[in-house]
């Protein structure tokens, strides 16, 4: 028996009286929207399956958007306790799903011994698969390393003399495709800011964390922060392959759990250092979904020019006043 959904063209099949839904060739934000529209569907009957099989025979690319959409379904499933299943996982699609993690969260019961059609990781936007981007980057942390070991000395004096405890600070935050890695910064919080941080009143709107007069902040964390001085040690996740000098900004878990299907299009590029919502007042934004719109711009606007163009902006915004991070 075979159900076509009238909002989607998601195929669903009945096998031994359960669902399998037959995946698209791509699953890209339209598709990956009506993904998660036909699962919640299905888990909206009164009469709830033990199990739902989704069929990845068809399927031979998915971005950050499909990875979005199967991690609400996922989550809605097991909130039903039903076990979600993946089937016929072709070769494209379980490389993303092994870069992300989830091959150890999802049930994977089939792969098929298919080559892929084309080598490398998935080509979610232009700028992941530029060679001279990357040249950049590497160029760029390289020089960037060399000024930070020059400046450490001196800072890492500042930050022990006003708060005992480690110089860097490491945070955990989602990278292209949504992939975990730790962000390094010069430490420019006291020590147990993060225990700290349910306390502090958020003035922000949406998936972001902001407070004007976080108490947590140093003195000295204060000019670190409004100097950018703070970030130098990101030229290590740069040289590493993890941020790139120009890119969206990196969310940090919590952040992308909020996130609806749309809003992971902002991870099918690499975080940067600096992008839109630096040279566009960051200090001053405050609203999640402006935060949105500027990496959507910068990944619709992205040329080698646009980066230049963006890295030198920073550079002449550097120490203006008021331009500190979040």
């Amino acid at each position: 028996m075979t159900l076509q959904t009238p909002e989607t063209d998601f195929p669903i099949v009945f096998h031994n009286n359960l669902p399998v839904i037959q995946m698209p060739q791509r699953l890209t934000v339209l598709e990956a929207v009506a993904f998660k529209e036909t699962c919640h569907q299905l888990l909206a009957k009164n009469t709830l399956p033990e199990q739902l099989i989704l069929d990845f025979a068809n399927t031979e690319f998915i971005d950050s958007s499909g990875v979005g959409a199967l991690v609400h379904n996922f989550k809605a499933t097991r909130e039903k306790e039903i076990e979600l299943i993946l089937y016929h996982v072709r070769p494209p699609v379980m490389a993303v799903l092994s870069m992300t993690g989830l091959d150890e969260v999802l049930k994977i019961t089939s792969t098929t011994s298919d080559k892929p059609k084309s080598s490398g990781p998935p080509q979610t936007h232009p700028s992941v698969r530029s060679w001279v981007k990357r040249v950049i980057d590497v160029v760029g942390s390289l020089v960037g390393l060399a000024i930070t070991a020059i400046l450490f000395v001196p800072i890492a004096i500042a930050i022990k003399r006003e708060s005992p405890g480690p110089i860097f600070f490491a945070q955990t935050r989602c990278g292209w495709m949504g992939k975990r890695f730790k962000i390094i910064k010069f430490r420019s919080m006291c020590v147990d800011a993060e225990a700290l941080k349910n306390k502090i009143p958020n003035q922000a709107k949406g998936a972001i964390f902001k407070n004007q007069n976080d108490p947590r902040i140093t003195n000295v964390g204060r000019f670190l922060r409004r100097t950018s001085l703070d970030e130098l040690p990101q030229f290590w996740n740069v040289l590493r392959g993890e941020m790139s000098l120009v890119g969206t900004r990196p969310p940090t878990p919590d952040e992308v759990e909020r996130y609806e299907v749309p809003e992971w299009q902002r991870l099918d590029v690499k975080p940067g250092m600096t992008g839109e919502w630096q040279v566009n007042g960051r200090s001053r934004i405050s609203n999640f979904e402006e935060v949105i719109k500027l990496d959507l711009r910068y990944q619709q606007n992205w040329s080698l020019q646009y980066d230049l163009q963006l890295i030198l902006k920073t550079l002449l915004i550097l120490f203006r006043k008021n331009s500190g991070a979040f």
